[in-house]
């Protein structure tokens, strides 16, 4: 009986779990037969699924990893609230737009103004990356520098690819009617379709398209990585960096990626860049195809022939077993080793390209608990 009872209780979590997962929206829709039959045409898709230019299988041994996550470790979060600048509706629509500039709002979020442009790049809001808002993760700030619903008219949002922490059902919610466009990598474009943007707002591209958006170039460059937002979905949605091209700035952002001859092939089509937006964060040695090591962070800012680096995809929410300061902090070491220039802003900070200073504290060391 008790063997009976336990299969039965094993069976209704499995059922509700597969129930939840195909009803609940969060999870976003998959590319249609008619999507697959032409992504079948193109070279970085194959036995259904897309690929990277090199193969990156990943090294993970799921009890490996969470005997290491049970390990104390005190520093793997800041010890007390990482306070942000924190903005409002009137302050970025007063925002000079003279110069190009960006706001980072932690992990991999901006807000880019560029040529009179609001530009939002992989917008993350919530305060936990995870389809439910009460498992995963919770974000080192209490708060975001603003409000997704206080946000200004903005005229686009770039994506690089689905996963939780780039791209967030709440977010795009909230955001839905006030963006212009939505420029994102092949098959993303279905999520935002189920969760109610109109299909004539958004652009997908696979790699090395590009497309021009009120005088901007906006080129879906590659990167290497994987996607899936639920148990099953994996690869079936496009992963990319993009770069954003204005009338005298250049920009690029990485999206996820780990270290590949991409960077260089990016840098020699599209470069210099005025400032490379690079992953930096979230690595493991099991993982290291995936995700950059900080040291990758620098020199592929070096291969990118980008003027300024800036490490992104930390400083809001852990998920990977490193100290949560420890990416800025190699990066850094490196970068001087490399003779690149690097800016670490505040969450909620402006940096303001061509500005004679930039920002560069090291406003972290404030919470490490060292």
């Amino acid at each position: 009986m008790i063997g009976i009872t336990l299969l039965i209780i094993i069976g209704i979590i499995i059922i509700s779990t597969i129930l939840f997962m195909n009803f609940n929206s969060q999870f976003g829709k998959s590319p249609t037969k008619e999507q697959k039959a032409e992504y079948n045409k193109l070279d970085n898709y194959e036995n259904g699924k897309f690929q990277n230019i090199h193969p990156s299988p990943m090294d993970f041994s799921f009890w490996k990893y969470l005997k290491e996550l049970t390990k104390k470790a005190p520093n793997r979060n800041p010890q007390t609230n990482v306070e942000v600048q924190t903005l409002d509706t009137i302050t970025i629509e007063n925002l000079s737009t003279d110069k190009t500039q960006l706001i980072w709002f932690g992990h991999s979020s901006f807000l880019l103004l560029i040529d009179g442009k609001k530009i939002l790049i992989d917008p993350v809001f919530s305060q936990r990356p995870s389809p439910v808002s009460f498992i995963g993760t919770k974000r080192y700030s209490k708060k975001t520098p603003i409000n997704a619903e206080d946000l200004p008219f903005i005229d686009a949002v770039i994506l690089s690819h689905d996963h939780y922490d780039h791209l967030d059902y709440a977010t795009i919610k909230k955001l839905k009617g006030k963006v212009g466009q939505y420029f994102t990598p092949l098959g993303v474009g279905n999520h935002l379709l189920l969760w109610g943007v109109s299909k004539e707002k958004v652009t997908e591209l696979n790699w090395w398209g590009n497309t021009e958006f009120k005088g901007l170039n906006l080129v879906c460059t590659p990167a290497r990585h994987f996607s899936g937002r639920g148990m099953f979905d994996g690869a079936s949605t496009l992963w990319c960096s993009w770069v954003i091209k204005g009338a005298t700035e250049n920009v690029f952002f990485s999206g996820d990626s780990g270290y590949d001859t991409h960077f260089k092939e990016i840098g020699d089509k599209y470069g210099p860049f005025d400032i490379s937006l690079l992953e930096c964060g979230q690595y493991n040695e099991d993982w290291k195809l995936l995700h950059m090591m900080p040291e990758e962070t620098a020199q592929a800012a070096i291969d990118l022939k980008s003027k300024l680096a800036m490490p992104i995809h930390w400083g809001a929410f852990t998920l990977a077993l490193h100290d949560w300061n420890e990416p800025v902090e190699r990066m850094l070491k490196k970068a001087n080793e490399l003779n690149l220039a690097v800016t670490t802003p505040k969450i909620g900070e402006s940096v303001i390209l061509g500005k004679d200073t930039l920002p560069t504290e090291k406003w972290w060391t404030k919470y490490d608990g060292k």
